[in-house]
Parts: C-alpha cells; structure tokens; sequence
C-alpha cells in the first residue's frame, strides 16, 4: 500500500514504522543515514534536498543555523559536518524527529533536535535552510515562513528549494511582495533555489 503525503505533516505517523537506509555522498564524505516509513521521503533522498545540497556551499564559518522541516536529517547532517556549528532541526513529525536525533547524534557540530514550539523565542540564525512542505497549502507555508525568517539575523540567508511545478517561481514573487530580497540561486532536475535575504 502506498503511504499518503499527510503522513509526515502528522505529529505522530499512522504508518507502520519500518526502517531503511539512505546513502549519499557529498563534498568526499559519505552519508549513510536512518529512515522510515511515515517521514518526508523516506525511501531515498528526495531530489530537492539534493539539489540544494549540491547547488549551495555549506556554511563556511561558525554560527548557529536552522535546518526547517528536517525530516529524518540529511541537511543537519552535513551542516553539523563544521565542529562550531549550532543546527536546530527542526520538524513537527515525531518519528522524523526521533531519525534525525540518531542520525546526527555522533555529529562533529552540536544538533538541537526540536518541536517547533520547542525552540527558545530568543534563538535567531546565521542561515536557515528548508526544502519547505509545498503540500501542506500555499496559506499554511506563507505562516511558516512568515514565522521562521524573521529569525533570521541582520546579514543572515536563506535557502530554499521549491519544485517549479509545485509554485517555485509564484513563492519567489510573494516573498518579494513580502519585503525579502530574493534571488534565484541555481536550478536543477525540475527545482529551483531561493536565496531569501533581509531586504533593504
């Protein structure tokens, strides 16, 4: 039976869990990373995520950055790749949450694995980095953005990769009309790369 997309927007999925691997190989270093049913693209590596992945330099300084919508953590695993970086991962999923805690848990970087509500109010980002849930409607991503890159520091960028058919160009013009700098990054594979800056 095929899974339904609402199962990984679930706190706790309905789906049995059974577990798999996922590999992949970035800048020399190999990844080899826990999934399951019931969580974002849990049978492989979802092709946005490698798009941005591969079309965005890691962090090349310390800060402290947050990886939205983490699933089962392969963006937190390779921002966690610097030993002075700080990465909140960061989903509403459970058994996503519970995978991303396993999988970065020997980490170079610290990983705060975390509810939405379980962030501090306070914590503010160098860089924030999200293939965001299209899926779950247009008005519920407009709240998550809105919620999320105000958070970002004076100077901070972020990352976001949208499929193309799935509004990539139409999220770029809202964020605009929000007020944010945007500029599209790179494409790829039927996705494009947002870089979302404070705007002037």
């Amino acid at each position: 039976m095929s899974e339904q997309p609402e199962h990984y927007f679930s706190e706790q999925p309905a789906v049995d869990d059974r577990e798999r691997t996922v590999a992949f190989e970035l800048d020399g270093v190999n990844y080899e990373l826990t999934t399951s049913t019931g969580v974002f693209s849990g049978g492989r590596l979802d092709p946005g995520t490698s798009v941005l992945l591969n079309k965005v330099v890691p962090p090349e300084e310390a800060g402290t950055f947050l990886d939205l919508g983490c699933g089962y953590g392969p963006i937190s695993a390779v921002l966690a790749r610097r030993e002075d970086a700080e990465v909140w991962a960061v989903d509403v999923n459970r058994r996503a949450l519970d995978l991303a805690r396993r999988n970065t848990a020997k980490a170079p970087g610290t990983v705060r694995v975390a509810t939405p509500g379980e962030v501090p109010r306070e914590v503010s980002f160098d860089e924030i980095w999200s293939n965001p849930p299209i899926k779950v409607g247009k008005e519920a991503l407009h709240e998550l953005l809105e919620t999320w890159l105000p958070r970002l520091k004076p100077g901070g960028v972020a990352w976001l990769v949208v499929s193309k058919h799935l509004g990539a160009d139409s999220l770029a013009r809202w964020l605009a009309g929000a007020g944010w700098a945007v500029d599209k990054h790179a494409s790829a594979k039927g996705y494009r790369v947002l870089k979302v800056e404070h705007g002037a």
